[in-house]
This record gives structure tokens, C-alpha cells and sequence, in this order.
């Protein structure tokens, strides 16, 4: 098989990558990278390329899949850069999927892309996927969902599967994950265990994670299985406060949520935080996913808790932790993280 991954040098594009080098099936992967990387996985090739603009059609003929990958989280102050990246760009993928006669096409989509549900009670594929409309992620989520409804209507020739993740995380993302989301006046050593001596209770703020590796693999099973449609993907438990505080040794406090969001809100317009207010509701609002379908239909079981795996994200973090590839690497925020500085926290690509 020949598997064609579009955004492959990224948190999950990264662990896809070394999943399908241990499969027998998986004959050679091309990776697709706006950047190109200085990694050499087993049986991987790569080609620079962006979804917005280069012709993708000459690098999708003879591929078996196509597993799409790639999408922008910053820079959140220029919706319109995400948006061109995120949907056009999608849209563009898949497209060139279609012309290229490739048989399967496996999509990333998201827990971001559900509208706001219960926290009590798991909810299964069918839930409706409008997400939050004033969170670009959850957005251009939601969008691309709609666009992928009538792909699957008009080429029934084409095996589409989508999977929903909660969060992911692993150790040598946790250099990118700290741009993307807390920015550059974060010092690492601040989350060493004890040093974040309290944390706001807040009994909304429940989430669900899993580990990068199991994220592969279960996009791996995807492309090999005769499966269609969506798939939630999420490993046990499901992150509330009190884990949090475990997990950091702090204390949990009453705190308004509408104070937090203040707070968050105030720094993201002063350019402190590159994650937007909007991302905090939509964390609030995601509905708790049932998993059933992945275990059962996929074959998928993650091998990592949600809490190991952000454990060893936390342990990256503290170590600065990233992978020979643009997005992970550990110091492409430039010297004293001056160039995440110059590009205006969450204000340019």
C-alpha cells in the first residue's frame, strides 16, 4: 500500500508516520509538508508542499489513501489566514483525492467539531456537528464537516472516514503546543510539579485526551480497515479539575469562570496569549464523546491513559521536548523565543 499524508511532520502526523512504518501492508508513505523536514522515518518520502497553492494532484496518483492532516492554529487574530489553510485548503485536498482517483480518504476532524453537549452522559457519532460558531477551530471544524457531507454524497466511490480526537499530546510536542497555545512568557520550569500552587474549580472545564501514538494508530486502522464514517477517539478518563490538580499537586479554588475568561480574554487582545478567549468556550461547551465505535468497529484500544499522556507532555514541557521536523522542533521559536515575540503572539503565521 502507498498512503499519502498530508501534513505529515506535525503532534499526530508524526506518530501516523512511525505507525505505518512497522506495518507489513504499508509498502511506502509520502509525506506532505509546507516545510520540509530533516526526519528520515523508514519508507518515508517527503515532498514540500502547501494545500492553499501547489498542484496536488501529480502527488495523490497511484496512492491507495490519502490521510489529510494538516491545519493551522495560529495565528488566531487573523481568522482569515486559518480560514484559507484550514477549509480552502481542505477543500483543495480533497478535491485533488477525487481527481486523482485515489480510493480512500481519511480526515482529521475534531471533538471541536460537535455543538456544545452534556458533560454527564457520553454522546455517540450522531451528534450534530455545528460546534461553537464563535471559535475559529471549532468553525472551520464544523465547516469542513459540511463540505466532507456532500464529498461523501457526490463520490461514492471513495471510502471516507473522518475521526474525532479529543486532545492530544505527547512528549515531543510539547515545545509546539507551548507557542501555539501559551505563548512565549511562559517559562517552562513553571510547570514543575508544585509550582502551580492552586487551580480554579472550574466543574464545566471537563475534557478528553489521548496520547499522540494512540492517535496513530488509530488513524492507521482507519486507512486499513473496510470502514466508513466517524469515529470518536479518546482514551479514559475523561480530564476534570480535580485530575488537574492531581496531576500538578495544586490546590483547587472557587473561581468565577466569567473572572478566567476576563483574564484570558485581556491577555489575548494584549497580545500576551496566543489562544483566544473562544477556545476557553469551547473546551466549555464540547460534549463528552462515547467511544464504543472506535473499540469495536476500528479494532482501537489506546495503550495510554489520558493522564499519562499528558503527564509526559508536562514532562516535555519542563524539558523543552520536540522532533527533528518545523512544528516540533524545540527551538523554532528563535533565540529567547523572539521570534514567536516579532510575529505578534497569535497575530501572524
Amino acid at each position: 500500500m502507498r498512503i499519502v499524508v498530508v501534513g505529515a511532520t506535525g503532534n499526530v502526523g508524526t506518530s501516523l508516520i512511525d505507525a505505518l512504518a512497522e506495518d507489513d501492508k504499508v509498502t511506502s508513505v509520502l509525506g506532505l509538508a509546507r516545510r520540509r523536514p530533516n526526519w528520515s522515518p523508514p519508507k518515508t518520502s517527503w515532498v514540500q508542499a502547501d494545500i492553499t497553492s501547489d498542484d496536488l494532484v501529480p502527488h495523490f496518483k497511484g496512492a491507495d489513501t490519502v490521510v489529510h492532516l494538516a491545519w493551522l492554529f495560529q495565528p488566531t487574530h487573523s481568522p482569515l489566514i486559518t480560514w484559507r489553510n484550514n477549509v480552502e485548503g481542505s477543500i483543495r485536498v480533497f478535491q485533488a483525492t477525487a481527481e486523482a482517483g485515489v480510493p480512500v480518504l481519511v480526515y482529521a476532524s475534531s471533538v471541536g467539531a460537535y455543538s456544545p453537549g452534556p458533560k454527564d452522559r457520553a454522546v455517540d457519532e450522531s451528534w450534530p456537528t455545528h460546534s461553537l460558531p464563535t471559535a475559529a477551530y471549532g468553525r472551520e471544524k464544523a465547516y469542513v464537516e459540511r463540505v466532507l457531507d456532500t464529498f461523501e454524497r457526490d463520490q461514492t466511490g471513495i471510502r471516507v472516514v473522518r475521526l474525532r480526537p479529543g486532545f492530544i499530546f505527547k512528549r515531543e510536542s510539547a515545545s509546539q503546543q507551548r507557542r501555539l497555545f501559551a505563548g512565549p512568557l511562559i517559562p517552562n520550569p513553571l510547570v514543575r510539579d508544585q509550582l502551580i500552587p492552586i487551580l480554579p474549580n472550574l466543574p464545566y472545564f471537563h475534557f478528553q485526551a489521548l496520547h499522540s501514538s494512540d492517535a496513530g494508530q488509530a488513524y492507521r486502522l482507519a486507512l486499513l480497515r473496510p470502514v466508513r464514517g466517524a469515529f470518536n477517539v479518546a482514551a479514559d478518563p475523561v480530564i476534570d479539575p480535580q485530575q488537574l490538580a492531581e496531576i500538578l499537586k495544586a490546590r483547587l479554588v472557587k473561581l468565577p469562570g466569567l473572572a478566567l475568561r476576563a483574564g484570558t480574554a485581556a491577555a489575548w487582545r494584549l497580545r500576551l496569549v496566543p489562544a483566544s478567549p473562544y477556545l476557553l468556550d469551547l473546551v466549555g461547551a464540547l460534549p463528552t464523546m462515547d467511544t464504543t465505535r472506535a473499540r469495536t468497529d476500528l479494532g482501537w484500544s489506546p495503550r495510554h491513559s489520558a493522564t499519562h499522556a499528558i503527564e509526559e507532555f508536562l514532562e516535555g514541557l519542563r524539558e523543552a521536548a520536540g522532533m527533528d521536523t518545523p512544528p516540533l522542533a524545540s527551538k523554532a521559536g528563535g533565540l529567547l523565543r523572539s521570534r514567536e515575540i516579532a510575529t505578534g503572539v497569535g497575530s501572524k503565521p
